[in-house]
Parts: structure tokens; sequence; C-alpha cells
């Protein structure tokens, strides 16, 4: 019987209730064609290249710059101050350019030079003018110290005189080989860039703001931690705590929103690239397993330009020589940390999304859903949707 208008149509009508579709009408002597079964995607090559060759990369790069650089380091006029000038013209003519030679006045002056790092070395003579006397400080790194040493041993050995060493700047006793300031800053870098990764999953969860504080409040955690291990705990970093600390945490800062920048600034590739700036070039040039005076001179420009370069030297200035070139790595991990920070805001705000605007009623026969441009990514259906044909007459005949 036929149904009233005020009759509820969603328990009257039912699936069954709408007549079948017409049967499709053949043509003679044409057969349909069987559906083609169900075959896996096949993804382009280079999605499986890709990863690949960046791995290659990586590994290459890694073994590269830390073997080679200790393969066959190369003194390259590596500052030694030298008494007298009679003395000076011997070793310059001698050695050449793998000293650079600076006439001192007297030997408590350039002590004073080669206690805040103006120097490595000091050269003179004995007490009746005939030994030579050479004054190091270990805290520069062994392989600097042991690469004047030599250098001077064989100039010794060539004019047959006898060569003294004494360390006037020693290194600490739990920190035998110079390397903790090396191992402290590897691994702030490495948390740093580790935290920033996990960043980059957030950005669709966290707000901006939100994301600045969680790094920033990082950082200044990470430089406290790293600092009270190396320092009061294990005692192998002999730098005042706070001014470590503070070092320590422009480090983690800069790896940190460093990474992130990249990783805005150039999509998936961001964070390979920042492992190769930071944690293979960086550390691997910073100057500690190998003195910047024994590296090439590319390695010497970038040694002090990166952070991990930066955040070891100013660790030694702060341990052994009473921070007397502190301010010039300081600078170079601030710039690197809010520079980064700069950028990173000004490209989220440049790219953040526009309100979205409603869609049309679309004129299919089959309702559809929207899925809406949140940040967080949940589903919202869309007020978008027609009604089916058999619902546009008031009225439905039984």
């Amino acid at each position: 019987m036929p149904l009233r208008d005020s009759d509820d149509l969603s328990l009257a009508y039912t699936p069954a209730a709408i007549d079948p579709p017409p049967p499709v009408m053949e043509k003679p002597g044409v057969h349909p064609q069987p559906r083609p079964p169900h075959h896996r995607r096949r993804h382009p090559i280079r999605i499986w290249l890709q990863p690949f060759l960046i791995g290659l990369v990586i590994v290459s790069a890694f073994v590269s710059c830390y073997v080679g650089l200790m393969r066959d380091p190369q003194p390259h006029r590596i500052p030694v101050a030298v008494t007298g000038s009679q003395l000076a013209n011997k070793v310059q003519q001698a050695l050449g350019d793998s000293i650079d030679v600076r006439r001192a006045d007297s030997t408590t002056e350039a002590r004073d030079a080669l206690r805040h790092r103006d120097i490595v070395a000091v050269l003179g003579t004995g007490p009746h003018g005939k030994d030579l006397k050479l004054d190091v400080a270990s805290a520069n790194g062994l392989s600097t110290t042991t690469a004047v040493t030599k250098l001077v041993t064989a100039y010794a050995h060539g004019a047959d005189q006898h060569l003294s060493v004494s360390d006037v700047v020693p290194l600490d006793r739990y920190d035998a080989r110079g390397l903790a300031g090396f191992y402290v800053s590897f691994g702030v870098t490495l948390s740093g860039f580790a935290l920033a990764q996990n960043v980059v999953g957030l950005s669709g969860l966290l707000h901006l703001r939100h994301r600045f504080t969680l790094m920033a409040v990082f950082a200044a955690a990470s430089g406290l931690v790293a600092a009270a291990i190396a320092g009061p705990v294990l005692n192998a970093v002999p730098a005042p705590y706070l001014p470590l600390a503070f070092v320590l945490a422009l480090l983690a800062a800069a790896a940190a929103f460093t990474t992130k920048m990249l990783a805005t600034y150039v999509g998936p590739l961001g964070i390979p690239l920042a492992t190769l700036l930071l944690l293979t070039v960086g550390n691997s040039t910073s100057g500690a397993t190998v003195g910047a005076d024994l590296m090439p001179s590319g390695a010497r420009t970038v040694s002090a330009l990166l952070p991990p370069g930066a955040a070891v030297r100013a660790i030694a200035d702060l341990s052994y020589f009473q921070s007397s070139h502190v301010l010039a790595p300081l600078a170079t991990l601030i710039l690197w940390a809010a520079g980064s920070a700069v950028l990173l805001a000004f490209r989220t705000t440049e790219q953040r999304p526009a309100a979205p605007t409603p869609h049309r009623a679309t004129t299919d026969d089959t309702p559809i859903a929207h899925r809406a441009d949140t940040e967080e990514g949940h589903s919202a259906p869309a007020n978008g949707t027609t009604r089916h044909p058999a619902f546009t007459s008031s009225k439905l005949s039984g």
C-alpha cells in the first residue's frame, strides 16, 4: 500500500526494496572480459634505490673522514715560539712550513702565550746555551704535541744537540688521551640529532611553539646532565660546571634546530644531510682525534665553522687554557642554534595552510565523505552528499 508523507522512510525503505539494475545487454558474439587478477603494486625503482644510495654515501663519508684524516696527518705551520733570533732562523730554515716560528723576547712571555693557547710549544736553549729545551701543552691534543716533539727532536738530532721536553699544561688524570671533550660533544650532538628526528614525526601533532619549547628545554637539560656526568661525577672534564653546561646546551640546540631545519627545507633528504654535516664531517674535523694543525686545508677551515668543532675548542679552553679563546666557539654555536631556529620559524609560518573551504555538493549517485584537513589527520564527514534518486519523491509506492 502507498506510504503516507509522515511515515518513517528509514524504516520502510530497505536495500531490498530498490529495484535491481537492468541487466547489461551483451552483443552477439562478444563475450565479457574476465577481470584481471589482483596484483601487488610495483613501486618505482627509485623508492628502493634512494635509501640504498643514501646508506652508501653515509658509510663512505664516515670511513673517508675518520680513517682518511688519521691515515697520514701532516703538520702545517704549527705555531711555535722560539727564544733567540739566531735559533729562530735556524729552526725556520730546517723545518720550513711545518711550523710557524714566532720569535719571543723571553721564556716567561712565551710560556704565558702557551698557557693561553696562542701557541702550542716553546723552544729555547738550556742554561749553558748548548742544549735545547722544549715546552709543550699536551692539553692541545696528543696528535699535535707528538708532531711538534718529533719535528724538534729531528732538528736537535741534526744539530747534534740534546733536547729536553716538559709539559707545561698537562691533561687531567682521568683524561689521559685528551678525548673526553670530544666524546662529550659527540654524545650531545647525537642526542640533539635524535631528538630532532622525533620532532619531525610530531610536526602534525604539536604546534610550532610547542616543538620549539620541546627542543629548547631538551637542549638545556642535555647540557646540564652531560656536564654533570663528565665533570663532577667522572672528573674527566675539569671545566667549571655551569660554563660547561652552557656550551653543551648550545651544542644540543644547534644540532636539534639544524636537523629540524634541514628536514623542513630539504624534505626526506634533510635527515641524511644532517647526518653527514654534524655526525660525520663535524665530529671528524673537530680537532680532537687529529689536531686541526695536522689536517688538510679544507678540513681546517670546516673544523672551526661547524658546531662539534666549536664545542670541542670551547671545552678545551674552559678546561685547560683559562677560557682565553672561548668567545669565538660560543659565537659559532649561537649562530647555528639561533640561525636555524629563525629559518625554521620563517619556513613553518610561510607554509601554514589556509582555512579549508566548504565542498560543493556533487552530482554523483552515491554519498561521499571528505577528510578534514586538520593537523592531527582525523576524518570528518562533509555536508556535500546527495540523496539517492529513490528518495527524491515524497511518496513511494509499495
